[in-house]
């Protein structure tokens, strides 16, 4: 590792960048204000099961959570309670009624950002806390970092923290960011600087580690480095390395996952080895770079051919997940829609709100010349590219529920409410939906054995859904759905999540979002 990088530690580097332009992380959550327990024993008595397999609802059930776990589960009446559960006289029993209500497992969100330095602008930005409860109230008990970009030891002390119950948040898995960029940090220069990084970062705590390239002898050392050592990857196939590296090749290499397209439509090549960019692209202008991005399908072999059959068999064989991250370009499509977004007076954080806009330099912030052309680049593109992610699952390959919200107008918990629909959209069947939203994110994770499934010994992280929440996705929107009540004759707003079970506390959603709305209200005032 270079001598300007002896001081930095280990999984830090992109926070140091951050550090350097006076841009500073969000604040830390450091306790909890929400929510009620933990409870030793919680009780659900009579709901409807969406145990997360694909298997269609069943019940009505109870359902034994002891510590943390799910102890017993079955048809009501079937396995009571313990003879001494005393949910009155007792304050670690509790028991809730969900007769007529849905138990699904929380959701995985497999690629997030819990705020970071470059959404700050003017020095400012959204805290933890802000970020973690808009999940929670959202359903989602688990998150995968993907960069750590607030620094690796900060997303630890946030991790053990969210383990202990300290403070509102998720289950937080930690992917520390591989200093091999040309665009960003650039510390790593060899295959050996590779393997004493990433155990180095294994050491830490780190669960794993996001690319976003690397020379091609460097990458497979490292890829090869984090199979020996037990760590897992994804890779944001940056377009400065996809020309030596598509994403297909570094699954062969043992990748974990591809996040977003980056890389797919160049294993997909038929008449050319990399993309023809236009003779005034500029990969520093973000608006050059993603209107580019909006066109790379197109050049690319076409859905049902035999290229494109035989690409998805071998990302089948090498056994990758795809992390699409459908909804932070769902703006590209229709910006007017995305911006304009029911939940944004009310939920998104003013700091937050001003990094969206159209600006210079800021990541993803292209919005200074998008133009119909580029919508329609992009409806097109991704009707190529839910074409290519939904055969992969009707193959049998795993798709991941990831959101990365913070950027194009999505708002965190929102936007992993929107990928759901847009998997609907791509041909997966609400089951399905469901399913790649919670044990297929449980096993791309590797804790399968934990989470994901509504299953006796499995950690008892659940939502409760006063609607079926397969009927209509809308519902799970912190917002709710729209509706007309006829025999009022006015507009109603039908919201399914209930309450979420993470860790032994139960949260109230609406309580969750009461204060998400008070927070942008006092940040809001505060200006």
């Amino acid at each position: 590792m270079p001598d300007s990088m002896q001081s930095v530690a280990v999984g830090d580097e992109f926070a140091a960048m951050f550090a350097e332009t006076d841009l500073v992380g969000p604040t830390a959550s450091t306790s909890r204000s929400a929510g009620h327990g933990p409870f030793s024993r919680i009780f659900l008595r009579g709901a409807m099961i969406l145990d997360g397999t694909g298997a269609p609802p069943w019940g009505p059930a109870d359902l034994l959570i002891v510590d943390g776990r799910i102890s017993s589960l079955g048809k009501s009446g079937k396995y009571p309670p313990p003879s001494d559960f005393d949910p009155v006289a007792s304050t670690k029993d509790v028991e809730i009624d969900c007769s007529g209500k849905y138990l699904t497992p929380g959701f995985v969100d497999c690629h997030v950002h819990i705020a970071a330095p470059f959404h700050a602008k003017n020095g400012a930005m959204p805290k933890a806390d802000y970020v973690y409860k808009l999940w929670l109230a959202h359903g989602v008990t688990t998150v995968r970092e993907t960069g750590c970009f607030n620094g690796l030891g900060w997303t630890l002390d946030q991790k053990a923290r969210a383990a202990s119950g300290q403070i509102d948040a998720p289950s937080i898995h930690a992917y520390a960011a591989f200093p091999a960029t040309i665009d960003y940090v650039n510390s790593i220069h060899t295959p050996a600087d590779a393997r004493i990084w990433l155990k180095a970062v294994k050491d830490r705590g780190a669960d794993g580690v996001k690319f976003f390239g690397a020379p091609p002898a460097i990458m497979n050392a490292a890829l090869e480095t984090c199979a020996e050592i037990g760590l897992r990857s994804c890779c944001h196939h940056a377009q400065l390395a996809v020309g030596r590296m598509n994403a297909l090749r570094t699954a062969r290499w043992g990748l974990t996952s591809t996040e977003h397209s980056y890389g797919i439509p160049e294993t997909l090549f038929e008449q050319q080895t990399v993309y023809d960019y236009q003779a005034d692209h500029t990969h520093s202008d973000e608006y050059l770079r993603f209107a580019a991005s909006g066109r790379t399908f197109m050049q690319a072999a076409k859905p049902g051919s035999e290229r494109w059959r035989a690409v998805l068999a071998a990302f089948l064989e090498a056994g990758h997940t795809f992390v699409p991250t459908f909804s932070v370009y769902d703006g590209n499509r229709d910006l007017m829609r995305t911006r304009r977004a029911d939940w944004h007076e009310r939920f998104t954080d003013p700091t937050l709100w001003d990094y969206f806009q159209p600006q210079r330099g800021g990541h993803a912030t292209y919005w200074y010349r998008w133009s119909t052309t580029n919508e329609i680049d992009w409806r097109e593109t991704f009707r190529l590219w839910m074409q290519f992610v939904n055969a992969y699952k009707n193959m049998g390959g795993r798709i991941g529920v990831g959101s990365d919200s913070g950027f194009g107008f999505q708002t965190y918990g929102f936007g992993f409410i929107r990928e759901l629909e847009l998997l609907q959209e791509a041909g997966f069947n609400p089951l399905e939906v469901l399913r790649a939203a919670t044990v297929s994110g449980a096993e791309l994770l590797g804790i399968e054995d934990d989470v994901g499934t509504i299953e006796i010994g499995k950690r008892g992280d659940l939502v409760i859904h006063e609607l079926n929440p397969l009927s209509d996705f809308k519902t799970l929107y912190g917002t709710g759905a729209m509706r007309l009540n006829d025999d009022t004759a006015s507009v109603e707003w039908q919201r399914s999540i209930k309450n979420v079970i993470k860790g032994g506390i139960i949260y109230d959603a609406a309580q969750l979002l009461s204060d998400i709305e008070d927070m942008v209200a006092e940040a809001k005032a505060a200006r």
